[in-house]
């Protein structure tokens, strides 16, 4: 049984699927202006391990994350740097495309666009108008008035605050402060249109996913998806606008499972390009290799807050390292006619705990601990020469690998990370060399280079099959 911690019930329910066996899931993605930020890697990591956790369960997951490249902070950039409203969108698409590999995170099955989406985006608004939940006023743009829905706020609990009501208020057109922007008017050179029905124009923030929904994913029914999720910053105003224009113009309801993962903090102060404490995920990139950084991020709970340190981000590394550790032991010890580690059991005592722990709202804290468990198991068996246990321990870690995204990489490889090209050269060279000294027995010099090589933070140990290498 997976339980899920809905954030409209505000508890943990059991989860169970519009359509057995079938899980359409929906995530809001980035709004495509500028470098994507550690909070945009944490809120893709955790959806893309429940992604994972549902595959593994055994449902099949039809997964959607949008893109915004529409918007009035790619206007601005496009003003200030003199591109196009395309040439920054693409670029910073790709961006995020890119960085999202490094991080192990998988692509969406469905990645609409909202400039690629205008015929839904048009369509709902009509419908939207059509049955009075929207008014077009004067100057061409279009509003759904909040008043007309009776349950605005259900998702939330909130109907409006100051920072919404401050930023909604600037149009006197409006019948009312709360009521919310389905399609933009063309206000003229500094700005971006699109022909519509209604004129000359662009949609909305909101509307744009409701829309991108009722075209790929939605089912007839009580609920059009199964699970939405985002960022907690998303809840209001725009996934409570979100549930607001698909059932006034749809009467259904958006999702039945709504998931949203907590903040990340730098210094104790929320993560926002605004405050100048953005820590970019190509910042992060450039120092801590992607599997680094996602087992960090996913380390910590996901509805928790998450204060961004250095000193954390090395004492996460070092409990990866040990999976590492156990993977080049394996790598070591020589097996003649193994078994298919895929054959094994995949129910087993490490598993089916392992799975238990993730299943209930991704508890990582004591998926970690079972995993911790297994590294010390599996290195106890190994000393005691229990080779027939092998087999096993390599299945549990590639059911590891496959739901947490960690561990996929070569163990030798893994341990070298950091180490330029150049550096590996002189390093085998220096390798080469003292294997000449112990070969014409001249130990002092031998040595003399494995000293050398530690002190420069490099470690070489000699094995049956050769002399490693590995950067401390």
């Amino acid at each position: 049984m997976i339980r899920i911690y809905d954030s409209k019930l505000k508890e943990k329910v059991e989860f169970i699927p519009i359509n057995p066996k079938e899980v359409r899931m929906y995530v809001c993605g980035p709004t495509v202006y500028d470098d994507s930020h550690l909070g945009h890697a944490r809120s893709a990591i955790v959806f893309d391990l429940w992604r994972k956790l549902l595959r593994e369960r055994g449902y099949k997951v039809i997964f959607a994350k949008n893109f915004t490249d529409i918007d009035d902070k790619i206007i601005n950039k496009s003003l200030q740097s003199g591109l196009s409203v395309e040439e920054i969108t693409q670029t910073y698409t790709q961006k995020y495309l890119d960085e999202m590999e490094s991080l192990g995170v998988e692509r969406a099955d469905i990645e609409p666009k909202a400039t690629q989406s205008l015929k839904s985006i048009c369509a709902m608004i009509q419908t939207l108008l059509d049955k009075g939940f929207a008014y077009q006023t004067s100057n061409g743009d279009i509003y759904l008035s909040v008043d007309k829905d009776v349950d605005y706020g259900s998702l939330s609990g909130r109907i409006a605050d100051e920072e919404s009501k401050s930023r909604i208020q600037n149009s006197e057109q409006k019948h009312d402060a709360k009521d919310f922007a389905l399609w933009k008017s063309y206000k003229g050179v500094s700005d971006v249109g699109y022909d519509s029905p209604f004129g000359k124009g662009r949609p909305g923030w909101h509307i744009e996913c409701s829309a991108m929904i009722q075209e790929h994913l939605a089912i007839e029914g009580k609920y059009a998806i199964d699970i939405h999720g985002g960022g907690a910053d998303l809840l209001f105003p725009h996934h409570e606008n979100e549930v607001c224009q698909t059932r006034c113009a749809q009467g259904q309801n958006l999702a039945k499972y709504w998931i949203h993962n907590g903040f990340v903090t730098i210094n104790g102060e929320k993560m926002a390009k605004s405050l100048g404490n953005s820590f970019f995920i190509k910042d992060a990139l450039a120092n801590y290799d992607g599997e680094i950084l996602r087992f960090y991020l996913l380390s910590t709970h996901y509805r928790a807050g998450l204060n961004f340190s250095e000193e954390d981000l090395l004492a996460s590394k070092k409990r990866l390292d040990r999976i590492y550790r156990l993977k080049k032991r394996l790598a070591q010890t020589q097996i003649k006619n193994l078994r298919n580690v895929e054959s094994q059991n995949v129910q087993n005592p490490f598993s089916e705990a392992f799975l238990e722990a993730l299943s209930d709202d991704l508890n990582i804290s004591k998926a970690l601990s079972v995993l911790e468990e297994l590294i010390a198991n599996a290195n106890e068996m190994l000393d005691n020469k229990q080779k027939d246990k092998i087999p096993q321990i390599m299945a549990n870690l590639a059911l590891v690998a496959r739901i947490l995204g960690v561990g996929l990489k070569d163990s030798f490889e893994y341990f070298k990370l950091g180490v330029s090209e150049a550096r590996r050269v002189e390093i085998e060279a220096l390798i080469a060399k003292r294997a000449e000294y112990k070969n014409a027995k001249d130990f002092a010099n031998a040595d003399k280079i494995r000293e050398d090589l530690r002190a420069s933070g490099i470690e070489i140990m000699d094995t049956p099959q050769g002399c490693e290498w590995e950067r401390v």
